[in-house]
């Protein structure tokens, strides 16, 4: 799946002359000295130090991390045997953001696409077979990369070369359809841009004229995006004015028309009507005396701006196929925004590679599973959001993992390119300590979304269960014998750690049980559920006393573990009961006490009747150390007659 290859081992190009010509395609690119010098040196077998030693940290940086994004490609390439459901164009979408994730510098990226081009020009000139997948590969992958940076000198050549290795009978028929030379487009080109510049002087017009003739894959691409056939393209040959204002776009538009013949029914207003994205832009199709056809585009710079680089940049429409064309599709997240910035940087040249080193387009990393796929992740996560990506079931059922084949600890911090293996059991479900944000077992929102929900319904069951018999847990009651030795240890252990702790087996399923809601620093006890760990309950709850009483053996000793001052404190759910005079405004005035406390409410239940108003909050504390002074300032709230905890 790689279209990065050593060409020395694979094509037969001999590595001199690769690294030659991928130095001539970044000189033609304008760029920096240090990248230049990278690609003499980019099959260099030495170590960090010795780069360093002989070349220069940052030309180091450069070689060190092109090498690093094409080991993890070979990796992906040979690894890929399934995609585990995932869409292959999902997948597609994976790999072109992790080449980004992987180069922190984005010369990294260009000096890979660099060497593309220069393997695909030794490719096709010495007539070599390649495999089919590895020229989609480039197509789909590094030459989408190229268009999303604007580098369309690289974009091009790559598209006509990848599509003449994968289907070149296809190539020649199109080749042959343009009627034409490539030469003789150009010439073409230049001869309507020439009209058109003077055309526009003559009016007064100021203005800046681009065009150029369309590549082979390009075409294929619209006649497959709009299902047309090669008799309808009329943008074969393509036009572009850029002026001030939208009063000179419909002048410029009228000139067009007056030299050339417009073609019935293809014009668009885009200015007056634009496109759901926001893309805006007059387009037009004309015809000269003999008959060929051309399409012209007019704009302002604004629109051009926002077409090129804001949410209605067209890469977006173009890799999208008939629903992108549209214009339903628009880049509008922070990926797509980085990307618009990166763009216009290149654009600028001269001054853009300062800005560019150590900038990073994405904040996602990238592993892959054993059987290669790529799974995009936050940075900071571990191999528990990994398994919770991959499947939530995955997630509850993970005890352990492998990274480049060692094991190692779930709150190992994954790095990109590394490969996951999963060790699950059959039955199971998460641990409490995963949401202890000080053992640092979850980095991502997803993942503790996931532990948190499995808890909750493993609470509610319970408590359904309770509701219909408060003996639930001591129906019959359950010898010693029968439960875990490590249960009925009474170790005297200390934890540093937050959260609950239970003696003796701190490392055993842990969840806090909802009909008491405890709060450090209640007094405590913990109750050996039937699958389902230990719920900790405060000492003088009502249903926990009604379990002690049934079934005291099942009851282990618990206490809060220490939390630091500088760390991030865990947040306890608690029941708050308000009784009050109902008027209008009440609820306000009550959340207006809660939001100048800070306290952050999850819950709320009220009800009505008789003009009085009973209400329940849930919130969150750290402690119960600032709920009286709460419910004080509750109670000074007009209407409230009693505040408690429930």
């Amino acid at each position: 799946m790689s279209s990065l290859v050593n060409s020395d081992s694979l094509f037969g190009e001999d590595s001199e002359a690769h690294a030659q010509g991928v130095q001539e395609i970044l000189q033609s690119l304008r760029l920096d000295e240090a990248s230049c010098v990278a690609a003499k040196h980019l099959d260099s077998v030495l170590n960090k130090e010795a780069l360093e030693k002989q070349l220069s940290q940052e030309v180091a940086q450069l070689v060190l991390g092109y090498r690093g994004l094409k080991a993890a490609q070979i990796k992906i390439a040979k690894q890929s045997s399934s995609q585990l459901g995932q869409s292959a164009q999902a997948q597609v979408e994976v790999l072109r953001k992790m080449l980004l994730a992987f180069a922190h510098d984005l010369r990294v990226v260009l000096l890979h696409l660099a060497s593309v081009v220069q393997t695909l020009r030794w490719v096709t000139s010495q007539k070599i077979n390649t495999e089919a997948s590895w020229a989609k590969n480039i197509l789909d992958v590094d030459a989408a990369l190229a268009n999303r940076l604007g580098i369309w000198q690289i974009k091009w050549e790559m598209e006509d070369l990848a599509f003449r290795c994968l289907t070149p009978d296809t190539y020649q028929q199109i080749a042959k359809l343009l009627d034409s030379k490539r030469i003789e487009r150009e010439d073409f080109v230049g001869h309507i841009i020439g009209q058109l510049e003077g055309e526009l002087k003559v009016a007064g017009i100021q203005f800046e004229v681009q065009g150029r003739p369309k590549n082979i894959y390009s075409i294929w691409k619209k006649m497959q995006g709009k299902a047309l056939d090669f008799a309808q393209l009329y943008d074969v040959r393509a036009f572009r004015i850029l002026v001030n204002d939208v009063k000179d776009c419909y002048a410029a538009l009228g000139i067009v028309h007056h030299v050339w013949q417009p073609v019935p029914k293809e014009f668009d207003d885009y200015i007056a009507r634009p496109k759901p994205n926001g893309y805006q832009s007059l387009h037009t199709v004309v015809m000269d005396s003999e008959g060929v056809s051309f399409e012209v585009q007019v704009r302002t710079h604004d629109m051009h701006q926002q077409a090129e680089y804001g949410l209605a940049a067209h890469w977006r429409y173009k890799e999208a196929g008939k629903q992108g064309y549209a214009g339903t599709i628009s880049a509008k997240d922070e990926y797509d925004q980085r990307i618009a910035w990166a763009r216009q940087l290149i654009a600028w040249k001269e001054d853009a590679w300062d800005q560019l080193k150590s900038q990073d387009l994405d904040d996602h990393i990238y592993v892959l599973t054993p059987l290669g796929q790529v799974v995009p992740l936050e940075e900071g996560s571990t191999p528990i959001d990994f398994a919770y990506s991959v499947h939530t079931d995955l997630g509850h059922r993970c005890r352990g993992a492998r990274v480049d084949g060692a094991m190692v600890p779930l709150d190992t911090r994954l790095k990109n390119g590394q490969t996951v293996d999963i060790i699950s059991v059959k039955l199971g479900g998460p641990s409490m300590d995963w949401l202890n944000l000080e053992r640092g077992y979850l980095a991502s929102h997803r993942a503790r979304s996931k532990v948190r929900a499995w808890f909750t319904a493993q609470q509610a069951e319970q408590e359904g269960n309770h509701k219909d018999s408060p003996k639930e847990d001591a129906e019959t009651e359950t010898p010693k014998a029968e439960l875990p030795d490590i249960i009925l240890r009474k170790s005297r252990a200390k934890s540093t750690h937050g959260g609950v702790l239970v003696v003796g087996v701190d490392s055993l399923l842990t969840q806090l049980s909802r009909c008491c809601r405890p709060v450090p620093p209640d007094p405590i006890s913990g109750f050996v559920t039937r699958g389902r760990g230990v719920s900790i309950h405060r000492t003088d709850c009502r249903t926990f006393k009604q379990l002690l009483a049934r079934a005291s053996e099942r009851v282990v000793l618990t206490e809060w573990g220490h939390q630091s001052e500088n760390s991030n404190k865990a947040l306890f759910p608690v029941d708050v009961a308000l009784m009050a005079l109902d008027r209008q405004g009440l609820l306000k005035d009550i959340s207006e006490v809660f939001s100048r406390l800070k306290i952050n409410v999850t819950g709320v239940k009220t009800q009505s009747r008789k003009g009085l108003a009973s209400m329940q909050f849930t919130i969150e504390i750290p402690s119960t150390d600032g709920l009286q002074a709460a419910m004080a300032a509750l109670m000074e709230v007009k209407g409230v007659t009693e505040a408690r905890r429930k």
